[in-house]
């Protein structure tokens, strides 16, 4: 039955990510690892009557890799928030070697394992984790993910807040691209059921799927930035691997991921020039399966895309470079 492991399991996202894993009939195995806390938030998860077990665990004593000895999913959370001012790419210089230390002991411990990076700026770290899992001969294309599922739930909760409709779930909106502001690229157009946006509430409505993310970190001052949307949205990503893990089929979630490994991929990344790009994939037993074409696309979505395209190609090229200057 599966084990997850959650690496920040005592951060602003780490932590009621955890609470959600610990609610789900899914998990039957819950591991926390965190320079901090970890053991006291498995203590008090533990005392919640659902039947999966939680163990925290710190540095000290080998903590990492006996968080990570037979995990089937990690979840990486660590690292720092953003904070007014700050952009994703300011993050790099802190969470890039958080990253890399990280995925090394993955690489070593539980090297099978579904590795999902949350965090920030995944269109660098991502990048990372997969030069460092390359470097170990322990990379699969098809297990490795920046989650992006923030900004699909994002798309349509905004949609449906801005044309007064009255469920955000019944709206299926994809969302590709990258993970932070101009490289995240909502396809409208291709909403089902379809919508009809004027063109101020499409202008909108894409700015805030975006930049969302900054509203929230203005709005907290300096307290944090997106962490309880980020962990309900992680959470929803780590339950559709789940369900493919046990057999479900035609589980499809946008997810940022390495193209040329997955089938379809290779097409995708040829045709836009850069080999890191979320779009819908559906999912197996063995992860990836499918990597889907963007579709057909508005004038309006074709120019934003060739915008996020060339942002994505600097920030995947910061984060190889960092990798391999690393190894």
């Amino acid at each position: 039955m599966p084990k997850v492991a959650v690496l920040g399991a005592a951060g602003q996202i780490g932590s009621p990510l955890s609470l959600l894993l610990k609610m789900s009939p899914l998990v039957t195995e819950l591991s926390l690892y965190d320079i901090v806390h970890a053991p006291g938030v498995a203590i008090d998860l533990n005392h919640i009557d659902t039947p999966s077990k939680v163990t925290g665990f710190l540095p000290d004593n080998d903590g990492l890799k006996k968080a990570l000895a037979g995990a089937d999913i990690v979840v990486i959370s660590a690292g720092i928030a953003r904070k007014p001012g700050m952009t994703r790419d300011d993050l790099f210089k802190v969470n890039a070697g958080v990253i890399q230390n990280l995925v090394i002991e993955i690489a070593k411990t539980c090297p099978n394992a579904f590795v999902l990076i949350i965090t920030n700026p995944v269109n660098s770290t991502l990048p990372i984790a997969v030069e460092t899992l390359k470097k170990h001969n322990v990379f699969n294309p098809a297990k490795v993910f920046g989650v992006t599922t923030l900004d699909v739930v994002r798309a349509s909760t905004f949609v449906q807040q801005v044309l007064d409709l009255p469920d955000p779930k019944a709206l299926k909106i994809p969302v590709v691209g990258g993970h932070s502001g101009a490289t995240i690229l909502p396809l409208l157009s291709q909403c089902v059921p379809a919508v009809k946006l004027t063109e101020e509430k499409r202008d909108a409505v894409t700015y805030r799927v975006q930049f969302g993310g900054d509203e929230i970190v203005q709005a907290k001052a300096g307290a944090g930035s997106a962490t309880t949307c980020m962990a309900y949205a992680g959470f929803r990503f780590v339950s559709s691997i789940l369900k493919a893990m046990g057999s479900e089929s035609k589980v499809i979630e946008e997810t940022y991921l390495y193209l040329p490994g997955v089938p379809g991929g290779k097409e995708i990344a040829a045709e836009l020039s850069v080999d890191y790009f979320a779009v819908p994939v559906e999912f197996g037993r063995a992860g990836a399966v499918k990597a889907y074409p963007l579709g057909p696309l508005s004038g309006y979505e074709t120019k934003l895309l060739k915008v996020a395209v060339e942002e994505l190609k600097r920030n995947v090229s910061k984060g190889v470079s960092f990798a391999l200057a690393g190894l």
